[in-house]
């Protein structure tokens, strides 16, 4: 959350959230549905009883930049980009990447600013890709200071499926060798943001991404930067952002809604030899 008033008004911020719903015999939101929140976690200037007794998120916030709260759903949410990397090593010291990528979400939706980096052999040489053939869509490019493909999609909207194919010399290959089929399953950063200002100047949201240092020792994991506005994977809603003055305080509330990619898993699905 970020504030920018004057003073110290009083706060009351409303969610879709189930069990205020139910605890006060309310009828549930007649657009979107309501949510079960679990592990609530607030910023020390929330007043827990009040939030306790009939779950009113009511605070007096500092100036700046905080967050406000966190949570967390024991629905499961399927990947909302699916990544499956062929890797197929063959004889004549060669190595053939075949990507693909995914949109798990609703087609009204898009991911912007796709990012997928693709680990390659430190030793490997003669890259041979080119977008159209070879990329169904967005650019591709070797970026031999970090031995990895950089596949980048301006706009990937949701229900789509892309493909991308890239060969590389490898000197190090000798006789046969296996296919690797790995799964890449990212996990996502949810999120509202709430800004009361009293001018509309503002800086955008930075990107966060994390890769557990552990797999990075073990094997490179293919990464994925990607910004999905206006949507959120939990569903939660901001139903109300008040301002308790009596002297008729005057601001200006807004709401952002916008998922981002959190850490990447990688998993081997299946091996063989060929």
């Amino acid at each position: 959350m970020r504030c920018y008033l004057s003073g110290m008004p009083e706060l009351r911020l409303g969610l879709n959230d189930k069990v205020m719903f139910e605890a006060t015999g309310r009828a549930t939101p007649a657009r979107g549905k309501a949510i079960e929140m679990e592990d609530v976690k607030f910023h020390q200037c929330v007043r827990l009883s009040r939030f306790e007794n009939d779950r009113t998120i009511s605070f007096i916030p500092p100036d700046g930049e905080f967050e406000l709260m966190s949570y967390r759903l024991q629905t499961a949410v399927k990947p909302l980009i699916w990544i499956e990397a062929v890797v197929e090593n063959y004889t004549g010291s060669r190595v053939e990447y075949m990507i693909k990528a995914k949109a798990q979400f609703k087609r009204r939706s898009s991911a912007n600013n796709v990012e997928i980096v693709v680990p390659v052999a430190d030793d490997a040489d003669t890259p041979r890709f080119r977008v159209g053939y070879w990329s169904s869509i967005g650019s591709v490019t070797y970026a031999p200071e970090r031995s990895a493909l950089v596949w980048k999609i301006k706009q990937f909207q949701g229900g789509k499926e892309f493909l991308m194919r890239a060969h590389f010399g490898l000197p190090s290959v000798d006789g046969s060798r296996s296919i690797s089929i790995l799964v890449v399953r990212p996990n996502v950063l949810s999120r509202f943001i709430l800004l009361l200002i009293s001018s509309p100047t503002f800086s955008p949201l930075p990107a966060h991404i994390h890769i557990p240092a552990d797999e990075l020792e073990k094997r490179p994991p293919i990464s994925i930067k990607f910004e999905i506005p206006y949507f959120t994977v939990s569903g939660i809603q901001v139903r109300y952002l008040k301002i308790v003055e009596k002297s008729g305080y005057q601001a200006l509330p807004w709401v952002r809604y916008i998922t981002q990619n959190g850490a990447i898993w990688l998993m081997f699905t299946k091996m063989r030899s060929v």
